[in-house]
């Protein structure tokens, strides 16, 4: 089996940072893109950023400028800084990788969710 935990998320006021972190674990062979998503309540799941294996970053331009995503290849971790934080940031974040394992092809798995809230 394949498990993406996120952690990171919490409260913080307008302007504020957070880092959130998503380790994938199991009997990985290859891990391809990993992203970030959010959804807020009454609102669709929608994309943040992504990260190919390669580095070429995607961002949604809501947050240019502002968020940062990173990943380490060596332990299968993505990473989403989040700067200057706005009250509109405040959502569930849910990390996505395409993950390939020894018995399965590429697949996308989602991590049960992070929340994050902007408010003073």
């Amino acid at each position: 089996q394949v498990q993406l935990v996120e952690s990171g998320g919490g409260l913080v006021q307008p302007g504020g940072s957070l880092r959130l972190s998503c380790a994938a674990s199991g009997r990985i062979f290859s891990v391809n893109t990993m992203g970030w998503y959010r959804q807020a309540p009454g609102k669709q799941r929608e994309l943040v950023a992504t990260i190919t294996s390669g580095g070429r970053t995607n961002y949604t331009d809501s947050v240019k400028g502002r968020f940062t995503i990173s990943r380490d290849n060596a332990k299968n971790t993505a990473y989403l800084q989040m700067n200057s934080l706005k009250p509109e940031d405040a959502a569930v974040y849910y990390c996505n990788a395409n993950i390939r394992t020894t018995w399965r092809p590429w697949t996308d798995y989602w991590g049960q969710g992070t929340q994050v809230t902007v408010s003073t």
